[in-house]
């Protein structure tokens, strides 16, 4: 009889439909709601994604999984609530839960201390403080939808469980050491970072949509040219960007797309005709990581009145020196035929900030200039070698794609591509802090939409004492002037928008963000975790710090 490995988790949600997916350890017929689906294999592993149609519009259905008709979802311990699917519901709000960053460790010391008293500590996972408020509150006041901006696992960091597995078949002294090496190694990467109990539960219950960062595959991935150059002359290079993309296929991206776009891809269908489909995904990983243009991990994805365009900004990254951009041409005719408006929100989806911290902003777009030689061949040479050590790739890092993107949103919030939605949100993660940004255009822009930048980060990784210092000093005037400074130094122009911080400073706790939308109003709430002793149990929870009204 085949058992359940992971999963299920709830991929997609609309009004009438949903997507479930699984990883099972045999082939089999997996069964949720009185829907179906063969497994597929890929590397001796079993996966099946289970579309569920004919659903009841703003209904909450509990489900279970069966495999070859054996129940095997929820669990018999019965230690957490049923899973169920919620279909939109157009008269009640629709909250969508955003953030990045969660290195997976156990909840306990040294794991969960905080990084000053001991380098190992993450302090409380924001998930699963999450998922142990939800439990005690009704179905109906649960999210509607979570978005993963980047980093749902770390190859380059993992967990003791994953360690002592990679050490079970492998030398650790040799290259890449105690970090992923395959998608044999991803595998338990997914296992360690999604089958803790109640990220299991949550990804069972609450639609995800997810897309990478660069610790998904490597710290710093895609940065420069040079850096793509250094790592590929790696002999362990090729099998970890291949197992990267081949694990990111299966377990992330295939369960964003929506049950029509499954049944239109021609890869899925390829692999699902295989026997097994390991040679398929290999070849496919290899040309996607060689070739950017025709292969697309942005994708578009209705929530509620909201419309999601998410943008991989890792993969399909131009390096060229003085041609850098985001985005290969196709990806960015994409982009613009999504990012529209006819929508009540438009949510720009990108692990990385659009907007970052001005003094921060001007130190990249600066370090640009370098590498591009406008301080000649030595402050090139010094621009890479701070681009990599300080990581300065973010979008201010690739200054034409930020005027494009901005003149974008500029066009939607006008009206000139369908009548302008009430907000326009940037959802970013990865800088291990959180802020609300509001957007402003030159005057003349005649703006209908607010504007905003929204980033949520860390889920569990909060930075140090000092790096908490120098993040808040990147946000401060001096900062500013200085950074300003430096760039028109180089050569570079002021950015085409101007933004600012709605708060005092950002927030650098493990955290989780909310975006709040009902009645053509939309609110960013943001809370932070603690640790609450309850008897000889410890609960987490979540404290709110901040709230705004976006519209």
């Amino acid at each position: 009889m085949a058992k359940l490995v992971l999963g299920p988790a709830l991929r997609y949600a609309g009004e009438t439909e949903a997507l479930i997916w699984v990883e099972t350890d045999a082939a089999c017929t997996v069964s949720v709601l009185g829907c179906e689906s063969r497994t597929f294999c890929v590397g001796g592993h079993h996966y099946a994604l289970v579309t569920c149609d004919g659903l009841e519009p703003g209904s909450i259905t509990p489900y279970e999984v069966h495999l070859d008709g054996e129940r095997v979802w929820p669990l018999a311990d019965g230690s957490l609530p049923p899973s169920y699917v919620r279909t939109h519901d157009p008269a009640k709000p629709t909250r969508i839960i955003f953030g990045s960053c969660r290195v997976c460790a156990p909840h306990r010391p040294p794991y969960d201390l905080p990084k000053d008293e001991d380098p190992a500590g993450r302090e409380v996972d924001a998930l699963r403080a999450l998922a142990q408020r939800m439990e005690q509150r009704d179905p109906g006041e649960w999210p509607e939808a979570m978005i993963l901006l980047g980093d749902q696992v770390y190859a380059d960091e993992v967990s003791p469980a994953v360690r002592d597995f990679i050490r079970s078949r492998r030398d650790p002294e040799v290259p890449p050491g105690e970090t992923v090496a395959d998608f044999e190694e991803y595998t338990r990467l997914y296992w360690d970072a999604w089958g803790e109990p109640y990220m299991r539960w949550l990804l069972s219950t609450v639609p995800s949509s997810m897309i990478f960062d660069d610790h998904d595959i490597h710290d710093d991935w895609n940065t420069s040219k040079t850096w793509v150059t250094d790592m590929r002359a790696e002999g362990w290079w090729d099998e970890r960007i291949v197992g990267g993309l081949m694990s990111y296929w299966v377990y992330q991206h295939l369960g964003n797309l929506s049950p029509r776009e499954l049944d239109d891809n021609d890869l899925y269908a390829r692999v699902r005709a295989a026997g097994d489909a390991s040679a398929i995904l290999r070849d496919y990983a290899f040309k996607a990581d060689r070739e950017v243009e025709g292969t697309r991990w942005s994708f578009c994805r209705d929530i509620g009145p909201a419309r999601l365009v998410m943008m991989d900004s890792r993969a399909g990254r131009v390096l060229e020196p003085g041609a850098r951009s985001m985005f290969d041409e196709d990806e960015w005719r994409w982009i613009e035929e999504h990012a529209r408006g006819d929508c009540e929100h438009l949510l720009l989806g990108t692990s990385l900030p659009l907007l970052l911290a001005p003094g921060m902003h001007y130190l990249e777009a600066w370090d640009e200039a370098l590498c591009d030689g406008a301080w000649g061949r030595p402050g090139a040479v010094a621009g890479e070698k701070l681009r990599q050590g300080l990581d300065l790739e973010h979008w201010a890092a690739f200054g034409q794609s930020l005027e494009r993107i901005m003149g974008l949103v500029r066009a939607v919030g006008r009206g000139e591509r369908g009548e302008p939605p009430a907000t326009i949100v940037a959802l970013s993660g990865d800088v291990h802090h959180a802020y609300l940004a509001e957007v402003a255009f030159p005057k003349g822009s005649e703006m209908r939409s607010t504007a905003w930048q929204a980033t949520c980060s860390p889920f569990r990784n909060p930075l140090d004492a000092k790096e908490r210092r120098v993040m808040r000093f990147m946000a401060s005037k001096p900062a500013e002037a200085l950074g300003r400074a430096l760039a028109r130094s180089a050569g570079v122009a002021d950015p085409p928008v101007r933004w600012r911080y709605v708060h005092d400073e950002p927030w650098f706790d493990n955290q989780v963000a909310t975006l709040e939308l009902a009645d053509g109003r939309a609110r960013v709430i943001l809370e932070k975790t603690l640790r609450q002793e309850d008897g000889d149990h410890p609960a987490l929870r979540l404290e709110q710090v901040f709230s705004r009204d976006l519209c």
